[in-house]
């Protein structure tokens, strides 16, 4: 009788994932393992709310296997030694797992895979996360891309709609003593800041495939122009499910394919839009495999020597807090402490506003974010924020200086999401809600900050900086 051990880590899901499928298929029984080691990530260990959608993912995995029977086995420590002692309590001939794709995680993998064969234990290692291993495309000269256009016409033409696999049969489950409770894990905040996430997010794999029904029911439909909208549900929001595995790209293909295959042809849907910005997720795979470094160093190493201004710690703050003055950014700021999550038109702006009109370090958004996001992912995060800073691939020009103002007349143009998440500034005419500024009586009656910088003046000063720099 074979057994097997599967490492569940970004997977979080039993459907499609081919690291369980194959563990079910080819052994007698099998031991789900969830190993919570930090040293895994290196210098990129998951942030405070990256940690409380871990630990509700896990419970939601373990109530899905304790319903077919069986259990998610919880360890801590250093991945290699948990595996030693799994090895030792449990005789399984064989590791099963999905692969990440991170500098550190990827190192760790390899130097595990190595140690299992040399002491005959079988390690099978599975694609399970993107449509493309990061390896597998390249320039006709065998080079990494660069650009994203090319790069999405090359993946685009090898994406093929697959069924994906289905929940594996599981043959016979092995349960052994010591694992742990989730709570000794520490995952969730020790003060209560997370009643906002609560309310936003179901984490599991029932949750995403529920976010995924709502968006082919409805936000599919008008993808490419409500997704510009932050007031509107007119984003999928399953960015976090994707990060953690609850859901795979493969699946999301398969089922966007279906519904638009079931709607009458005179209302079907356009998809490719939705697919292109999978496609920037694969993209940003594809240089953090090529370009490890970029986490903290410029894509660009023309900016190494860029005059950003000093670190300036009350300046981060306000920004950090929603205080910046602006309503737009200071609106997204506020979306995200409380969600976990911002628009992404909206991230793109509170990142232009750091980075251009503060000229603050990309790296210190970068880090922020990390910390604050539930679908903090290292590759998207680091191309996100070298794109808008203009040091990146693909990237934004310098000179490209989002304004918020009219980013959220365009956007925003009732203030819908300004009232959101600006109280205080609700009961405004639309003409000052946009520009508070214009009337000092209404910011000191409403106690709404005066703006930390002028727009045109700080934009011209940037661009300076950028002028100097060439």
């Amino acid at each position: 009788m074979t057994t097997a051990l599967v490492l569940f880590r970004r997977d979080l899901r039993l459907a499609d994932n081919p690291a369980w499928s194959a563990a079910c298929a080819a052994h007698a029984r099998v031991l789900p393992v969830f190993i919570h080691s930090v040293q895994d990530d290196g210098a990129w260990p998951a942030g405070a709310a990256s940690r409380w959608w871990l630990h509700h993912a896990l419970a939601a995995l373990d109530a899905r296997l304790q319903a077919e029977k069986g259990c998610l086995h919880l360890r801590q420590g250093d991945t290699w030694q948990v595996l030693l002692d799994l090895l030792k309590q449990s005789g399984a001939q064989a590791v099963y797992w999905n692969r990440r794709y991170e500098p550190a995680t990827m190192a760790c993998d390899t130097q595990i895979k190595s140690a299992l064969r040399e002491r005959g234990v079988e390690a099978h290692s599975h694609a399970a996360t993107l449509w493309s291993e990061p390896w597998h495309i390249s320039t006709q000269q065998g080079e990494p891309y660069r650009v994203f256009t090319p790069y999405w016409r090359n993946l685009r033409q090898r994406l093929e709609v697959v069924p994906p696999l289905p929940e594996p049969h599981v043959p016979g489950w092995l349960e052994l003593p010591g694992s742990l409770p989730l709570s000794a894990l520490g995952l969730l905040p020790s003060i209560h800041w997370d009643g906002g996430l609560a309310e936003t997010w179901q984490p599991g794999e029932q949750g995403a495939q529920e976010m995924l029904e709502l968006f082919c029911d409805d936000a599919i439909n008008d993808y490419a122009h409500a997704r510009d909208l932050p007031a509107r549900h007119g984003t999928s929001r399953l960015s976090p499910h994707l990060h953690f595995g609850e859901i795979s790209p493969r699946q999301i293909h398969f089922a966007l394919h279906e519904h638009a295959q079931r709607v009458d042809a005179r209302r079907r849907p356009d998809i490719e839009p939705y697919l292109r910005e999978l496609g920037w997720r694969e993209f940003a795979h594809h240089l953090l495999y090529h370009f490890p470094q970029t986490p903290t160093d410029n894509f660009n190493p023309r900016f190494n020597g860029f005059a950003w201004a000093p670190p300036d710690v009350a300046l981060l703050k306000r920004w950090q807090q929603g205080r910046t003055g602006i309503p737009l950014v200071d609106a997204g700021m506020r979306e995200l402490w409380h969600t976990g999550w911002m628009h992404n038109r909206v991230r793109m702006i509170v990142a232009s506003f750091l980075t251009k009109n503060l000229r603050q370090h990309w790296s210190h958004g970068a880090r922020w974010f990390w910390d604050t996001l539930v679908d903090a992912d290292l590759a998207n995060n680091t191309m996100g924020w070298q794109w808008v800073a203009g040091c990146g691939a693909d990237a934004a020009p310098y000179f490209r200086v989002f304004n918020p103002l009219t980013q959220a007349k365009k956007f925003d143009p009732d203030g819908v999401y300004l009232k959101r998440w600006l109280p205080e500034l609700a009961g405004l005419p639309l003409s000052l809600l946009h520009e508070p500024w214009k009337d000092p009586a209404v910011l000191e009656a409403c106690g709404y900050p005066a703006p930390m910088v002028d727009l045109g003046a700080s934009r011209q000063q940037a661009l300076a900086a950028y002028q100097r720099q060439r």
